[in-house]
């Protein structure tokens, strides 16, 4: 079922860019989703052909829209609702890259074990 006029928070949700339409409206008004790099409202009339990006927490994608659905479908169906730009792709996988070259500083915070108490005891008492 392809639609002609899509509004640009239900085809976010529609490509699972978004858990809900209203995060997606959210993300919107937040300025966290450009189309055509301009600041838009969520009621915009998505069209083949359009340059979306999106910020996601840490992540921003660059996509082209390459189709419009009205209803949400299982991923594999939703991915043919549009297409990532080759510069987005790089710069995802160097962003990537460089988080996980990072050393992480400091360990999971836990309690110490038993012989570590024993450890801490002895080392304030000297």
């Amino acid at each position: 079922m392809n639609d002609d006029k899509i509004r640009l928070d239900k085809w976010l949700w529609a490509a699972r860019f978004y858990k809900t339409r209203a995060i997606a409206r959210q993300a919107i008004d937040g300025g966290k989703v450009r189309c055509e790099g301009i600041r838009t409202k969520p009621g915009k009339i998505v069209e083949v052909g359009m340059k979306i990006r999106l910020q996601q927490g840490d992540r921003e994608r660059t996509v082209i829209v390459a189709g419009a659905r009205n209803d949400r479908r299982p991923a594999p169906e939703a991915q043919l609702l549009y297409r990532e730009t080759e510069e987005s792709i790089r710069q995802r996988e160097e962003f990537a890259a460089a988080r996980k070259s990072q050393p992480e500083h400091w360990p999971p915070a836990s309690r110490p074990s038993k012989k570590q108490r024993r450890e801490i005891r002895k080392f304030k008492q000297e």
